[in-house]
């Protein structure tokens, strides 16, 4: 028997390392130096900061972590002179700023060569406000398939605007459409194989699907949504869910971990778990001020 259950092992190991190494990282990471194993502290590709507000209240947001700690970026452009790519923004939600249209028209003229990614958590968006903006790629978040559960997640009975985002966006051939979703075992994971056949079915291309970070002061809140802290980490049971997902979307996992996960032979991949806590979401990336000046002359 215990032959047979190494045997069993070994199978889904083979079948795991297989699937990692068929994956691409996903479109909003390229250009990242996380996906360089020879830069010794990588960081993300430079942000646009809007506001540190957001009309979601998610029980695993790292933002409103940043805010309750007094470590929200203020509004201004984090990055350096050449960038490959933008967001808008990372961290509160960037349509409740009234700057959004203006903001993204300066750095379209700033940085024409850049690509240009909004990500949001879509409750916000309607097709009159897409019709005036102006980006390459866009992240959606939707961490639930159901109106209930989006609710408890999110603190916000939003999930018809979200899917209605979804569909506007999906429509839009012309974009890199993307569902940015949270592994969160035992909260979600049952919910993400339908969260990528609804995306597929109204025209999004990729499904983005990220681990959880566990910061101390969403701890509690986690736990009592039903967080299963030991699968959080296990990095089988995150390729487990990617897998099935699969099957309706094209799914990616975050490409700084897909670069680590690369180098692991079948039954370290198998075996092996991802550290998820942390203090507090930290921006390593410098607000350049000198950008600031010349985005703004544009508009005048």
């Amino acid at each position: 028997m215990g032959i047979e259950v190494e045997r069993l092992e070994n199978k889904e190991a083979r079948e795991l390392k297989k699937f990692v190494n068929e994956l691409i990282a996903p479109t909003h990471c390229q250009f990242c130096q996380g996906l360089d194993l020879s830069i010794e502290n990588p960081v993300h590709h430079p942000s646009y900061e809007l506001t540190p507000a957001c009309n979601h209240d998610c029980i695993f947001c790292y933002s409103n972590v940043a805010v309750k700690l007094g470590k929200a970026p203020k509004p201004g452009y984090y990055g350096w002179e050449n960038p490959k790519a933008i967001t808008i923004s990372q961290y509160g939600e960037p349509l409740l700023s009234p700057r959004i249209v203006e903001v993204n028209k300066m750095l379209r003229k700033r940085f024409p060569e850049a690509r240009l990614d909004l990500q949001t958590n879509g409750s916000l968006l309607t097709e009159e406000l897409w019709q005036k903006l102006d980006f390459d790629l866009v992240m959606i978040s939707l961490d639930a398939a159901s109106r209930k559960k989006h609710k408890m997640i999110t603190n916000a009975d939003t999930f018809d605007k979200v899917v209605n985002a979804l569909k506007i966006v999906g429509a839009d051939k012309s974009v890199r459409s993307i569902v940015r979703t949270i592994f969160m075992p035992g909260i979600n994971d049952e919910d993400i194989p339908k969260i990528a056949e609804l995306a597929a079915s109204l025209g999004i291309d990729e499904m983005m699907l990220q681990p959880l970070t566990i910061h101390k002061l969403n701890e509690e809140r986690l736990r009592r949504a039903g967080l299963d802290f030991e699968r959080a980490e296990s990095i089988r049971e995150l390729l487990k869910v990617a897998i099935e997902a699969k099957k309706y979307i094209d799914v990616r996992i975050s490409g700084c971990l897909l670069v680590q996960l690369k180098r692991m032979d079948a039954l370290t991949l198998y075996n092996v778990y991802k550290v998820s806590r942390e203090v507090a979401p930290l921006v390593k990336r410098k607000k350049l001020d000198e950008i600031e000046k010349v985005i703004h002359k544009l508009a005048l």
